[in-house]
């Protein structure tokens, strides 16, 4: 890609991706990189502005992260963010010191408009703050152009240098205006032309996949989740039928799932293979209740089969894979957690005979990937999927998995989820499904008295997964999901809401 570039350099700060795409939603590419990067490889990628994230270290620290002050020197507009914006004053010879009163949360902030960077905003807002430590004295050419009543540099400038920082976080929504702080940044400050979108992205991977494919076999496996569909999808557009999708359908997927993707693909320029693995699935799943057991022998019988399989091909040339941007940040910048175990269902195949892997969206967000999706042409069923773990209704089912307790979760996970897009929820809820628990409770249906499992329903909003509120549905909706499963399903006498957070509790059960 050729795009004009903005380099978000991190500084151990959560928001990192959050910054990016923040960016990217402005019409910049951009990317994330270590503030360990050599100068030099930065100028070798020529970016035409740096981004500073924030991080949980005090700039004064001997051990926290800090850059050269040549980085000041290479001409470049930056704007130092929270952390980045203290290690900029301190840097350039300011001083930052434990601030007599920490701001944490929403905080009402002063704007000061004639600053490129307000441009166009309100004066006085709100905007999310998270300090310990403030600037108490800034450096030489900076003047302060934001503040609230307990931080006097709620923001600086340089104009001369285009050497902004900003104390508070303006990518998190809670900061009025944040996105648009960004933008005056991005092109008041930098002068981007917004060379960012995808379509013009679709066209420039399609010819990159064709010149580097050729006359090649390509081998794809094929989850039905939004990433392998995508890139399904887009190699489809660039080498057509060179491409075998190989489907392993482990019968721990949603209601007609399967089905409904090999029906989504029925019309594409492809090699569809689908394998009903669920009896030899269930066959390994037999007497096992621990969650992480569950994940590893499902992760490593998928790769078995997909082998197998792609046996049956011979030898291909390239092996796709549906890695995109969050996994390469985390994996890549090492400060940062570990992807969970289920979010990919495995590692490469071992014993599969391929020369290369190709890896179509990794420079991409999960938003844009969607993007990508529509742009191609691609099932809206596929495109909007929600977040599903690898393991699938697996994990969902507390305790050892028998044909009938994923029969019971399958059907009444449907009537959930049909319940939710006929109240008109399905766009505002990020994530809803049932969970089977392994607890039974006295009920009375009818006349009789009934000894059966308790269903919980989770639904969640979030804007990155990495924290979670509960999805405040309203009880009339509950009222009625709850009536169908009870009347409708077998097995189940009592149905819950989970009305916790994340933190502390996570998104899934298992």
């Amino acid at each position: 890609m050729k795009n004009e570039l903005c380099i978000v350099l991190d500084f151990g700060g959560q928001y990192n991706q959050l910054i990016a795409r923040r960016v990217r939603e402005c019409g910049v590419y951009c990317e994330v990189h270590s503030y360990k990067t050599p100068i030099e490889k930065i100028k070798d990628m020529n970016p035409k502005a740096l981004i500073f994230t924030g991080g949980p270290n005090s700039v004064y620290d001997e051990n926290s992260p800090h850059i050269t002050k040549e980085i000041f020197e290479l001409g470049l507009p930056i704007l130092g963010i929270c952390y980045g914006c203290q290690l900029m004053a301190y840097t350039l010879g300011g001083e930052v010191s434990s601030a007599p009163v920490s701001e944490y949360g929403k905080t009402n902030t002063f704007y000061d408009i004639n600053s490129l960077l307000f441009k166009g905003l309100s004066t006085e807002n709100t905007s999310w703050m998270s300090h310990t430590d403030y600037i108490s004295k800034l450096p030489k050419g900076f003047e302060s152009i934001a503040h609230t009543d307990n931080c006097p540099v709620g923001a600086m400038q340089n104009i001369n240098k285009k050497l902004y920082g900003i104390q508070f976080h303006p990518e998190v929504n809670h900061t009025v205006d944040g996105s648009k702080m960004l933008h005056n940044f991005l092109y008041n400050v930098c002068g981007f032309k917004g060379d960012w979108t995808m379509s013009d992205y679709a066209k420039t991977a399609i010819q990159q996949i064709r010149d580097k494919v050729g006359n090649g076999k390509v081998l794809l496996g094929l989850s039905g989740g939004v990433d392998s569909s995508v890139a399904a999808a887009l190699l489809s557009k660039a080498v057509g039928n060179q491409l075998t999708c190989i489907f392993v359908d482990h019968g721990f997927m949603r209601k007609n799932e399967g089905d409904e993707v090999e029906q989504a693909f029925a019309n594409w320029n492809i090699n569809f293979v689908r394998v009903d693995a669920k009896p030899q699935f269930m066959a390994k799943m037999n007497g096992v209740s621990d969650p992480e057991t569950k994940r590893k022998i499902i992760g490593e019988e998928f790769i078995r089969v997909f082998e197998q399989e792609a046996k049956k091909i011979g030898t291909v040339d390239f092996l796709v894979q549906g890695t995109i941007y969050p996994d390469v940040i985390e994996s890549g910048l090492g400060d940062s957690a570990v992807i969970k175990s289920h979010h990919n269902v495995g590692g490469l195949p071992d014993y599969v005979d391929f020369k290369e892997i190709i890896e179509p969206l990794r420079m991409l967000f999960k938003d844009e990937v969607r993007q990508l999706g529509i742009e191609l042409g691609l099932s809206s069923v596929l495109v909007w999927r929600q977040p599903f773990p690898g393991p699938g209704l697996a994990i969902r089912i507390i305790g050892e998995i028998t044909d009938e307790k994923l029969e019971t979760l399958q059907d009444a996970d449907y009537i959930f989820r049909e319940e939710i897009a006929k109240a008109g929820l399905d766009k505002d809820i990020n994530q809803y499904f049932a969970v089977l628990t392994n607890m039974r409770s006295v009920g009375v249906m009818g006349d009789g008295r009934t000894y059966d499992y308790t269903l919980a329903l989770r639904g969640v909003t979030t804007t990155d997964f990495m924290t979670a509120d509960f999805a405040k549905i309203p009880y009339e909706v509950l009222e009625k999901v709850s009536a169908r499963i009870i009347n409708e399903v077998k097995n189940v006498n009592r149905v819950v809401y989970d009305v916790t957070t994340k933190p502390p509790a996570t998104i899934e059960w298992e």
